[in-house]
């Protein structure tokens, strides 16, 4: 049975983001895991902007279905990245750029294939935001919506929401040097009616807080987890308060 992942507007959720490559850390994948549990993350996402062996995926998946009850869906970077062991996806659609492989032509690849597994779809419209230097800004070969341009971030995030997408997913992309800034965040959430995801540069428990309190609903947090494990630990108390 797949695990539905809920989100809506005013929840305040963490997601966990696992770059199963990275997972090939036994030690440091199996130290995560055991914290998960008890930390207050909502959902596990999977993914990365380059996964180098789909075997990877598929062991990364069956071994966290295995740790946790966790919803474990799919955070894919190529149409390629799909498997089906997880219990849903978020179908991104590239709206901050104008590559068409990313806004239709990527998901036309792998929609039979989701189709097949029985994948939940969560559609999502994915807005990078910064300056360009992290590795989904070079993946995407887009550019990313200037941190400081908040009516071009509102104005694509609603494009987003009146096509028909569920979640609008604002990301400052893996490695960034900081967080979206709280009045970006702000300012687009106050415009959508639907759910708003923040991740990328979040690598301390009192920015996941602060994406709370400035509108956001979902919180992705990954490279963080990657260098400081022990961050799990100190993010359920400021989910609650």
């Amino acid at each position: 049975m797949k695990k539905k992942f809920q989100l809506h507007k005013g929840d305040k959720k963490v997601a966990l983001l696992i770059d199963p490559d990275w997972a090939i850390n036994n030690d440091w994948f199996l130290d995560v895991m055991s914290l998960v549990n008890n930390s207050g993350i909502d959902l596990i996402l999977v993914g990365g902007s380059l996964v180098f062996n789909l075997e990877n995926l598929d062991h990364t998946l069956l071994t966290i279905k295995k740790l946790t009850s966790l919803p474990v869906y799919l955070f894919p970077g190529h149409p390629t990245q799909i498997s089906k062991h997880a219990d849903g996806i978020l179908l991104l659609s590239l709206i901050s750029g104008r590559n068409p492989e990313l806004l239709i032509g990527q998901h036309v690849v792998s929609a039979p294939m989701i189709k097949s597994y029985n994948l939940i779809v969560a559609p999502t419209g994915y807005m990078i935001i910064g300056n360009g230097s992290t590795s989904v800004h070079y993946m995407s070969q887009t550019h990313p919506i200037p941190a400081n341009k908040y009516d071009i971030a509102v104005a694509t995030a609603l494009a987003g929401e009146m096509l028909g997408l569920k979640f609008i997913y604002m990301d400052g992309g893996s490695g960034a040097e900081r967080e979206i800034s709280h009045k970006l965040i702000s300012a687009v959430s106050d415009q959508l009616s639907i759910p708003l995801i923040v991740g990328g540069g979040i690598d301390h428990p009192d920015k996941v807080k602060e994406a709370f309190n400035f509108g956001a609903e979902l919180v992705v947090i990954g490279t963080a987890i990657e260098k400081m494990p022990e961050m799990l630990a100190h993010i359920k108390p400021k989910i609650k308060l």
